[in-house]
């Protein structure tokens, strides 16, 4: 048997990667091994009963039709050596590395398809520690997965190379196999959904779905504007939901427990953008975003632009065709990188050019402007399919180019520690990243559950949608004195930094038109936009002691970022964070102490003061005064659960929700799920 190597890994391709008594296969016969002791996974699995097919494949039954099996595929994993505290261990050295990646491409069953490192000499040396690897991208099974781990005795990363998303709304999927089925003798219901715009115009790719009881149905209209759905199982009456999401320029609709016709046209007439008086005229005329002006940014000195900062958005790449996104002019397309790593600029979803629109969007005479229009902005197109070794290409492609900002509006189901690795290189290097909390409803996501990013919860404000919209589905009982509230699918946890807008959030779509989308993926372009302001003007970073790049430069920031934040909504500080970010005292304009709210209200019994917005004094207070409301309210606010404010009760009637005592009535269908982070 060959010695060992010191990195803990045979140095011998066949006993590596063969488990011990594992032998691999020969080479007519890829991805299929015996073991010689006998016994497999398979069988262990099915009581020792195992059936072995034509070509040798434990535990495949040959089909009686001529076809095969359904079993499982092999997987694509990342290897990468573990670098406890982010140093790079001992026993790993780069030469023994490649030692590993040679016999990984020598084995017969482990395809390497990938290998992800530093680009540069710049790069390697960008963190400071220098010698960094990279990771290895390989297809493999299950079991030899394991094996591979079991033999790197800790040293060696052995992950799923799992899938991410993108964190805005979409259509939820059935969680479970369903105990309810319609049989072919049961009601179908048929329905016609006409779309149509401003003067009867038909609306084209428009998204409408039904919800009934069980499944619901969907489909996208014709160039009429039409589209049938068929819910099986149902009945007019027993539909609870129609919701139509445009493709650009217009409002979205929903209805609860809509009239539905099975004879004639259901006809849904949408709303334009621009008919909505905070955006009159949009967008042949420019306008801040609702979220922008809560934040300030309409009252910040025409010479603050960002000017002399690089931000990256990691996302699904951004139409140079719009009008407000001409001035992108550099990125990586990370999903076709060895046939076209220019293919940035074509983005087929539409998200990562919404997210470029809010940080950068160009200050011209139309359209929307961004927070830092002057900022050189690179698009790195991740998406769609993006998995965790190519945004850990991404951030190389970051650490390469100096880049001082990352916006990260997508997430996984599982933490990465390759990962992890990759995103304390890049903070080293002086990059900060702003993650999206996640769309889920539930705990903070990956990789904005990282103690050294910054995660960004999503907030709305009344009177910024119309209550027919899809955008009131989000709305929950936190509302404030001022009309901002907790949006419900946003992940919460002590995680959360910050919270921003996310609700009915007017940006860039492509070819050169502009939609309102919801998501944690919206509300973090706009800290992206301020942190790109705060890093080219606040005076800190003119200082040689943050000025040089490094993981100080990036505390500092994200410290700036924190304390320049005030209290929004009624939500505890698990939603909020430090509350919503200002961009005068961001940039060092204005401190905390003189910070004015967005709007200004009288006090009200059974409504936070805005003189209670910091967190620490409150709960301070709070405790002191045994007030067991404190948690709940952020601090030593006077709150009367019974106080009625009757301007906003009927502000909130508008949206079909009670005020203040929220019974949880709202809304019944749940068709969209944020999964985007």
């Amino acid at each position: 048997m060959p010695k060992p190597s010191n990195d803990g890994v045979s140095s011998s391709p066949d006993s590596t990667l063969s488990g011990g008594g594992e032998t691999a296969s020969s080479t007519d016969n890829p991805g299929r091994s015996s073991r010689s002791s006998g016994a497999t996974a398979g069988s262990a699995a099915a009581g020792g009963d195992t059936t072995t097919d034509a070509a040798g494949d434990p535990g495949r039954r040959p089909s009686d039709s001529g076809g095969r099996t359904v079993s499982a595929r092999k997987k694509q994993y990342v290897i990468a050596p573990r670098q406890p505290d982010g140093l790079q261990a001992m026993s790993f050295q780069p030469l023994q590395f490649s030692a590993l990646e040679q016999a990984l491409r020598s084995s017969n069953d482990i395809e390497v398809v990938d290998t992800v490192g530093p680009k540069s000499v710049l790069g390697a040396l960008a963190d400071g520690m220098g010698g960094s690897q990279g990771v290895l991208v390989a297809r493999m099974t299950e079991q030899k997965a394991a094996v591979l781990h079991q033999q790197g005795q800790g040293r060696l990363l052995v992950e799923n190379d799992q899938h991410l998303n993108l964190m805005d709304p979409a259509l939820r999927q059935p969680a479970m196999v369903t105990g309810v089925m319609s049989t072919s003798g049961g009601p179908v219901l048929n329905a016609v959904v006409s779309v149509i715009g401003k003067d009867g115009a038909p609306q084209a790719e428009a998204e409408v779905s039904l919800f009934g009881s069980m499944l619901p149905a969907s489909g996208v209209t014709d160039a009429n504007g039409q589209v049938t759905l068929s819910l099986f199982g149902e009945t007019p009456e027993s539909v609870r939901g129609l919701y139509v999401k445009p493709k650009s320029d217009y409002w979205s609709f929903y209805q609860r427990d809509p009239d539905i016709s099975t004879d004639e046209a259901n006809v849904v007439t949408l709303r334009a953008l621009s008919d909505w008086p905070s955006l009159a005229g949009f967008p042949r005329q420019r306008a801040y975003g609702w979220g922008q002006k809560a934040m300030r940014l309409d009252q910040l000195p025409g010479n603050y632009r960002g000017q002399g900062i690089k931000i990256a958005i990691i996302d699904s790449g951004a139409a140079t065709t719009h009008a407000n996104l001409k001035g992108i002019k550099a990125g990586f397309d990370v999903l076709n990188k060895k046939t076209n790593p220019d293919g940035w600029d074509q983005d087929t979803l539409g998200h990562g050019s919404h997210c470029a629109g809010v940080i950068a969007a160009a200050d011209i005479a139309s359209g929307i402007r961004g927070f830092a229009p002057d900022a050189e902005v690179h698009a790195c197109k991740l998406f769609p399919g993006g998995q965790i070794s190519q945004l850990i290409d991404a951030l190389e492609y970051c650490i390469d180019k100096q880049i001082d900002v990352v916006n990260l509006s997508l997430g996984g189901a599982e933490v990465s520690e390759a990962l992890e690795q990759q995103i304390v290189r890049a903070k080293r290097a002086g990059i900060a990243c702003i993650v999206a909390a996640g769309n889920s409803g539930g705990a903070v996501q990956y990789p904005a559950s990282s103690p050294n990013v910054l995660a960004v919860a999503a907030v709305g404000k009344l009177d910024e949608f119309p209550a027919d919209s899809y955008h009131a589905q989000t709305l929950d009982q936190n509302v404030d004195a001022y009309g901002y509230f907790t949006a419900k699918f946003s992940c919460f946890g002590p995680q959360v930094a910050v919270c921003a807008p996310g609700v009915a959030i007017t940006s860039c779509v492509p070819p050169n038109n502009f939609a309102a989308w919801d998501g944690t993926s919206m509300a973090t372009p706009h800290v992206t936009g301020l942190a790109a302001l705060t890093l080219a003007h606040h005076p800190d970073f003119q200082s040689p002691q943050y000025k040089a790049r490094g993981a100080e430069r990036v505390e500092r920031l994200f410290q700036i970022i924190r304390a320049s934040a005030h209290r929004v909504s009624l939500a505890d500080q698990s939603r909020t964070g430090f509350g919503l970010p200002d961009v005068l005292v961001a940039v060092g304009l204005q401190n905390q102490a003189n910070q004015q709210p967005a709007q200004v209200a009288p006090q009200q019994a059974g409504v936070m003061s805005p003189m209670m917005a910091s967190p620490q004094l409150g709960g301070a207070l709070g405790g002191a005064m045994g007030n067991p409301m404190s948690g709940l309210m952020g601090g030593g606010a006077v709150y009367d659960p019974l106080g009625l404010d009757v301007a906003r009760a009927a502000q909130m009637a508008a949206y079909g929700t009670q005020w203040p005592l929220h019974m949880g009535r709202f809304p019944l269908p749940q068709p969209y799920t944020p999964i985007m982070w």
